[in-house]
């Protein structure tokens, strides 16, 4: 797994950007420098599923109830206006990015990792309400936390399986453009690994693991996966399908030459199985080369 993650230039590149960016909400909402208060790293970042190059950091943060307050006595899209405000706070510090804040978020694009952050406010109850500006602006209740929750359960009880097999399937995700998000393919790992016989087994059972979920995942195309705290249904379609059945057919090639290699030599088997995948994107490569 140490090929997919993040080299330790970018993990800091990652840290000091989110830090200052934290660090100047902080200094105007709540007039302290923290770069952790009333904020939460989300996404890959605050679930540890990234992988390398990371494509930015999420950051949730937590605005005074009196901003709330403050925005319902306006009129028009709510959201839109409470995201061109923390945007304007962020062109304080910084002046020289060119950011946007639309949909749900204000996104700051820095060179090497760039940042979106959330504004949110969290509720008497525990919740968390994010902007949506989307027709007309609402308020959402954020899944950010409940979906790390659920996410470090599974990876606990499968011995840190639910992790790496999420990260090894959204590399797939990036290497193939394939239309799933990676907060899908999370709940999907943590989906079937609920129910692998295998999910305790360590590292040397990832070329079955990879292989049966990749079995799992066509037989879900066209139906649902249900978000954590919310029931939220969100529909994962079928466009991405022909996608996880070729893929499920290489998984299912490597481990057939892995158990042949076992037979013959057990020492060697592992390696050998890495050269199965490392001649499988060889081919895959000359295949782009000639079709480009």
């Amino acid at each position: 797994m140490d090929n997919l993650a993040i080299t330790q230039a970018q993990l800091d590149d990652g840290n000091t950007k989110q830090g200052g960016v934290r660090a100047c909400l902080n200094r105007h909402y709540y007039d302290v420098s923290s770069e952790t208060a009333n904020s939460i790293l989300i996404g890959s970042w605050g679930k540890a599923t990234r992988v390398r190059p990371s494509r930015d950091v999420d950051i949730l943060f937590l605005l005074p109830a009196s901003v709330y307050t403050q925005y319902q006595a306006r009129t028009g899209n709510r959201q839109s206006a409470l995201l061109q405000e923390v945007k304007n706070v962020l062109l304080g510090t910084y002046s020289q990015t060119s950011m946007r804040g639309d949909g749900q978020v204000v996104a700051i694009p820095f060179n090497q990792t760039p940042i979106e952050v959330a504004p949110g406010f969290r509720c008497t109850d525990g919740s968390i309400l994010v902007c949506d500006t989307n027709n007309g602006g609402r308020y959402t209740i954020s899944t950010a936390e409940a979906e790390e929750q659920s996410l470090s359960a599974s990876d606990s009880y499968c011995v840190g399986n639910t992790r790496a097999l999420a990260r090894m399937m959204k590399q797939w995700q990036r290497e193939h453009n394939v239309p799933l998000k990676s907060f899908q393919l999370e709940r999907l790992a943590i989906e079937f690994l609920g129910t692998w016989s295998n999910n305790q087994k360590d590292h040397f059972w990832y070329d079955w693991m990879v292989r049966d979920f990749f079995a799992f995942l066509t037989g879900r195309a066209n139906t649902h996966i249900f978000m954590p705290s919310t029931g939220e249904m969100i529909w994962l379609g079928d466009e991405w399908v022909f996608k996880a059945q070729r893929a499920h057919k290489h998984a299912v090639t490597a481990c057939e030459h892995e158990r042949a290699n076992t037979r013959s030599s057990p020492v060697k088997s592992g390696k050998r199985f890495s050269a199965v995948r490392s001649r499988y994107h060889r081919d895959r490569q000359a295949r782009r080369s000639a079709d480009g």
